[in-house]
């Protein structure tokens, strides 16, 4: 992108971001600087990280890849400044603590807090979390079943008539909140993008491929969509922008063909991380953030 357009962009900013519904917790819309570098700061889980997609940058636990989400927004975008701070295993307590590393349960240091990385100087923040606060992956992964006539996962998460994982989706909500005023406190000047996460398994499952039965299936991906129905709703009532990645990803989850899935199933069929997005659904979030941004051309 080119510096004028962007700073053509920062003169529609403020009608555009109300015209879109796009305000501040108190109101206003972020007041853009036309002079002002576009600096862009990635926060995140493994969603965002994109674990084992080549080639790897940063800490080697956080398993993050030079062609994740972020990584692609900010070449589209040409930002001037770009910070890549997502980690695998990161849960909305590090976004302000630091987070402790480990690789194949071997202690690997530790990461600053993400928030750190958010100053005055920010104009563009993306966020992806929630997933490790509700634990999908391992709820998923103790979901695998060999036998197609084995007991029901989702039974397992049961407790007097209470599903665990939804209580546990709920009460992320408000720190995804507290993430959320921290980010407008450090940068009130920036656009801030909170993304869902996207379609893992279609309707029924494709048991063996993805083998976990049909019905747990099912209530995986219901518990992926409560918890994008969570970021949404925090979002709205944040000031700050929700995009959808599940409804365009649809159609690309792990049963699709090599060739269309944006994501993998239990036995990647591409280079990335299992239940992780590979490249190309890495490159097609970034196409739909893109889309979204109200100033991005």
């Amino acid at each position: 992108m080119q510096k004028d357009r962007r700073s053509d962009g920062r003169r529609l900013a403020a009608g555009a971001l109300a015209a879109l519904g796009l305000l501040g917790a108190a109101g206003t819309a972020p007041a853009y600087a036309e002079s002002a570098p576009e600096v862009y700061v990635a926060l995140g889980d493994s969603m965002a990280s994109g674990p084992l997609i080549p080639d790897i940058t940063g800490p080697l636990a956080c398993g993050r890849s030079t062609h994740n989400y972020g990584h692609e927004l900010a070449k589209a975008l040409g930002v001037d400044e770009y910070r890549d701070v997502t980690c695998s295993g990161a849960k909305s307590q590090h976004m302000t603590e630091p987070q402790q590393l480990s690789l194949a349960g071997v202690p690997a240091g530790e990461v600053p807090p993400q928030l750190d990385a958010v100053r005055a100087d920010t104009t563009l923040v993306t966020l992806t979390v929630g997933g490790n606060d509700a634990g999908l992956v391992g709820v998923a992964q103790d979901c695998v079943r060999l036998d197609p006539g084995g007991a029901r996962c989702q039974d397992e998460y049961t407790e007097g008539g209470v599903d665990t994982v939804a209580q546990r989706i709920e009460e992320f909500g408000p720190k995804l909140g507290d993430v959320l005023d921290g980010i407008a406190e450090r940068a009130p000047q920036a656009r801030v993008v909170v993304t869902g996460y996207g379609d893992y398994v279609k309707p029924g499952g494709c048991y063996p491929a993805v083998p976990v039965l049909p019905s747990d299936a099912d209530w995986l991906q219901g518990g992926v969509n409560h918890l994008n129905k969570v970021v949404a709703e925090q979002s709205a009532a944040h000031g700050a922008r929700y995009v959808d990645l599940y409804t365009p990803s649809r159609g690309h989850d792990a049963c699709a063909a090599p060739k269309e899935k944006w994501v993998e199933g239990f036995v990647p069929t591409d280079l990335a991380a299992p239940l992780h997005p590979n490249r190309r659904g890495e490159e097609n979030y970034a196409r739909i953030i893109n889309e979204q941004l109200p100033d991005a051309r």
